[in-house]
């Protein structure tokens, strides 16, 4: 557990380069401080922490062996960058770590010259990595590029296109494989299972020396059979590991390696560094290494908020469900009376709430790992032979499957339903995890059909709706507190059909998902001004309820409209354009988000910041509109 400051050597990391000043016989105190000090550090602001405990001393081993940031590391997913940090000189950053204005959790370029590449979504370090290098050889530059990519990561397809290309390259590029069983949750698929047999090659590499020794022995010719035997396709690697899937690429393979071994780990990259091509060392890590709770349960441990040290046992307690445990019971519920229903997961089966689906109908659940493009043709195939897939997922994580939806789903107007969690701000994970741009990615895509629930029970509504219909359907919903207001209006869901909630005069709230209940403070606070104020549920984006829209200009002067979307290809300029052509008479304002990337921070604050807030709006309408 954390100790006292006093003498510590942590205190003296301020540089990169401060780590090599240490003795050897230190690097283990040294960890000890980090590994306490991310202890401390995040029980109180929350954040990724099993994976930043796995990799402390293979972080320390590769500011040993290189020499950032002249050297280029570059990250997979990036959040188990905090070590990093720390030894780039960014320690004192932590009391704001994930919090607006504050240090990201994830490597930024314009944080600190170490962060070498923005990342934030998985399987990308190769690719970027192999650019980098691209341009380090064109331009006669000299410096190293390693890509650090973990073996939840290699079972996506960006990861393999990459290692394809680097198989090309003629002078030095290293990637680290570090492999600790897991992604977010376990690893499943082929690559697991192909790793699981390399990790016990440590049998494999005492006969190998073994065998190197006896041969080095024999006079003349000793020498030349293990250089042959090294050179040869058909050496004793290739006998003893089925496959050498990297080495037949044409990439050098070196391993295992004990992650948490730093005098080997500086060795074998020292060496790597040698080779003129394309090096792949693969570490052995354990997700959560140091602290009992995260090293039983690392998938709790994964992202976590404030919790208490002693016991790993969160600070804050949820009493209420929220969106992703309201998803988890309807689509149980759902699945009960339909058995041809079946559920698909990119590698976050407790991460979009079908782990409970996975227990109670494991015949019907599919993880595919960390391959969204595949999730979502995998789940088009099962609509063409006769199913009912639903692909949980973010929706930042979403975006990547853009084509296989507009290509293999929608022209082909197949019946898949996409459960999108994490629509809206999603807070400390800051720019390449807001989910702010679902709306204009789908509704821009013939054949598709979007909605989003005003509240916990019209989400169960909602995925009744979807599984029953005939073609290609959205649900996108906000991480969170499901709301539970507005309980007593529910409509029926009717394709392409809004609700109206409350029907006054002279200003209408025209709100969808999240904003609903944003809109009901807004229309509150107005009529507290004395203003009559009306508020409808658009319920659907795609197709807008135009009909609705007729019913509140015949009424109302001003709509509103409220979204939780970048304004761009939302739902807001639709409807103007729309009113603008049918009621010019009518005003229209816009309440959604700017087009930008919007940092990591609390949603609250984020809300205030970006406007969207029911404060934030009645005192721009006050400013703009004399309200």
């Amino acid at each position: 557990m954390p100790r006292g400051k006093e003498n510590m050597l942590l205190d003296g990391i301020n540089r990169p380069s401060d780590i090599r000043k240490l003795k050897s016989s230190q690097y283990p105190e040294l960890a000890r401080e980090i590994r306490d000090f991310l202890i401390e550090k995040i029980s109180v602001t929350g954040g990724h922490l099993a994976s930043n405990l796995g990799v402390v001393e293979l972080t320390m081993a590769l500011y040993l062996a290189f020499n950032p940031p002249k050297d280029k590391i570059i990250w997979d997913v990036g959040h188990q960058s905090y070590t990093h940090k720390i030894l780039s000189g960014r320690k004192n950053d932590f009391d704001e770590l994930r919090q607006f204005g504050g240090i990201s959790g994830f490597p930024k370029t314009w944080e600190n010259p170490c962060d070498a590449f923005n990342t934030g979504h998985s399987s990308t370090s190769i690719s970027a990595g192999l650019g980098m290098a691209m341009a380090r050889d064109l331009q006669g530059l000299d410096y190293t590029v390693i890509s650090v990519i973990g073996d939840g990561a290699l079972t996506g397809g960006m990861a393999y296109e990459a290692l394809n290309n680097a198989a090309r390259m003629k002078h030095n590029f290293m990637i680290i494989l570090n492999d600790n069983h897991m992604s977010i949750s376990r690893n499943v698929g082929g690559m697991s299972e192909y790793l699981n047999q390399i990790r016990t090659g440590e049998k494999y590499n005492a006969l190998k020396k073994q065998v190197a020794d006896a041969l080095e022995r024999i006079p003349v010719v000793g020498q030349p059979l293990i250089t042959h035997i090294k050179n040869t396709k058909n050496g004793i690697k290739q006998l003893l590991i089925p496959g050498m899937l990297f080495e037949n690429m044409g990439i050098t393979y070196l391993g295992p390696v004990d992650g948490h071994d730093i005098g080997k780990m500086v060795k074998t990259f020292r060496e790597a560094r040698k080779l003129d091509h394309a090096v792949i060392i693969h570490v052995l890590t354990r997700k959560g290494c140091g602290y009992r709770p995260a090293e039983r349960h690392p998938e709790l441990f994964h992202g976590v908020g404030p919790f208490d040290i002693a016991t790993g046992k969160p600070k804050a307690v949820k009493n209420v469900p929220d969106y992703t445990d309201v998803f988890s019971e309807s689509i149980c519920a759902l699945a009960e009376k339909d058995e041809k229903i079946v559920a698909l997961t990119a590698a976050m089966p407790d991460g979009t709430g079908l782990s409970g689906f996975a227990k109670k109908f494991p015949d019907r659940f599919y993880d595919v790992g960390i391959a969204e493009e595949h999730a979502v043709t995998a789940a088009a195939g099962m609509a063409a032979g006769g199913l009912k897939p639903v692909v949980a997922v973010y929706s930042s994580f979403l975006q990547r499957g853009f084509d296989q939806i507009l290509h293999d789903v929608c022209i082909q107007n197949l019946h898949v339903v996409f459960a999108i969690d994490r629509a809206g701000l999603v807070g400390a994970d800051g720019e390449t995890h807001q989910g702010i741009f679902d709306l204009s990615y789908l509704t821009c895509i013939p054949n598709m059909t979007v909605l989003a629930p005003k509240n916990r029970w019209e989400l169960g509504e909602d995925l009744k709706f979807a599984v029953d219909y005939s073609g290609p359907v959205a649900v996108r919903y906000p991480r969170g507190q499901a709301y539970s207001g507005l309980s007593g209006f529910c409509a029926p869901v009717e394709f392409g059909k809004g609700e109206m909630l409350y029907e006054e005069g002279e200003i209408a709230i025209f709100a969808v998902g999240s904003m609903v209940s944003t809109g009901e403070h807004v229309r509150n606070k107005l009529k507290e001004r004395g203003h009559a104020c009306s508020l409808a549920n658009a319920r659907f984006v795609k197709p807008l309820d135009y009909s609705l829209l007729d019913r509140l200009c015949e009424k109302h002067r001003m709509i509103i409209t409220m979204e939780e979307n970048v304004l761009n290809g939302g739902m807001g300029l639709p409807a103007a354009d729309y009113i603008r052509e049918k009621h010019p008479e009518i005003k229209v304002c816009h309440i959604a988000l700017p087009d930008a990337y919007v940092e990591h921070g609390n949603v609250s604050v984020l809300r205030e910041h970006l406007g969207i807030d029911s404060d934030s709006i009645l005192k721009m309408l006050e400013e703009r509109y004399g309200l």
